[in-house]
């Protein structure tokens, strides 16, 4: 029992030296890296341990032989311990970036949701309540009214939509159900859709003719992708513009692309294009509308399938491409 409490005593003698020494030094390193914190964490406890074993070795009177076996056993075992903290310490500093992006973003995504909501309900509120005091009587102005407050209606009913699918792919709530889809099919009913806009603003959609390959995907996913690329096409395509779609097939991959004649994307904005409300310096040009977060479901509805979508510059416009595994 003596020699029990002479040891414990070593240990925390020598341990409690050495981890004096190293909280002083790591109260220095405040405000550092997480990846530094951890590591001089790992560091401080080796040598903690390092220290009440080497005192505890010498006051058994071990040989030199043995001594050095020891300090060479703990030496590894430090080793070993810094590189799996640092390792540790980088996957802990990467998450903590991306729950300050998460943060961040979804902090960006209220403010533009509160925006985009709160300034059509108080025109629609305006409005509403000059038709209920009869402040506007002529028919047509009160028509005109009419149909404004129906497309703002129409608008947030749109945000909230894209809200509900966004949550759903960030929550892990979406599921898909691959089957084999024509492409064919899934443009000839986005260009439908998107041809009255495209009409009015006197925007041509051009299509290929032939060579539409086939893929597997969740048919209801992938129209969501190729309509909210389409629609942001042609939304922000001059009048007298032109939409250009193509698609095709190598290297294993489905692809499709839609390039319009927008005038291009700054670069600075390129790698942000798909983040969520993300949308530039023409955010607020007259005649856009939009939450901001069609881009960003077209990413997160791609990237749900295994493929991968990237936005670049063509002349005179920018090219989306999508690319799904055959």
């Amino acid at each position: 029992m003596h020699d029990v409490l002479l040891i414990v005593l070593y240990a925390l003698v020598a341990g409690g030296v050495v981890g004096l020494v190293g909280a002083g030094a790591a109260r220095l390193l405040r405000g550092r890296s997480i990846v530094v914190h951890i590591s001089v964490l790992v560091a401080i406890t080796v040598a903690v341990v390092a220290a009440g074993v080497a005192a505890v070795a010498r006051a058994m009177f071990l040989s030199g032989h043995d001594l050095q076996v020891v300090l060479i056993t703990v030496a590894v075992a430090a080793v070993v311990s810094l590189a799996v903290g640092v390792t540790f310490g980088r996957r802990l500093a990467r998450a903590a970036m991306w729950a300050a992006q998460a943060e961040a973003s979804r902090r960006d995504l209220v403010a533009w949701v509160s925006h985009d909501l709160r300034t059509p309900l108080a025109g629609m509120r305006a409005m509403a309540e000059a038709l209920e005091d009869n402040v506007v009587a002529e028919p047509a102005t009160v028509a005109e009214y009419h149909r404004r407050i129906r497309v703002e209606t129409d608008r947030m009913s749109r945000l909230v939509d894209d809200l509900f699918e966004l949550s759903r792919i960030n929550s892990g709530a979406l599921r898909l159900v691959p089957s084999a889809v024509p492409l064919a099919d899934v443009f000839s009913d986005a260009i439908a859709t998107a041809a009255p806009v495209a009409q009015r603003r006197g925007i041509r959609i051009v299509a290929a003719e032939s060579g539409w390959p086939v893929v597997t995907a969740s048919e209801a996913e992938l129209s969501r992708v190729v309509a909210n690329l389409l629609m942001n096409s042609v939304r922000y395509t001059p009048p007298d513009g032109t939409v250009t779609i193509d698609a095709g097939r190598d290297a294993g991959d489905v692809w499709f692309a839609i390039s319009d004649s927008c005038g291009g994307i700054p670069e600075s904005d390129l790698p942000r294009v798909f983040d969520v409300a993300f949308r530039g310096s023409r955010a607020r040009t007259p005649g856009q509308s939009g939450g901001g977060l069609g881009l960003a479901i077209v990413r997160g509805l791609v990237e749900a399938q295994g493929g991968r979508v990237r936005a670049g510059n063509v002349r005179g416009g920018c090219r989306f491409e999508v690319r799904l595994p055959a």
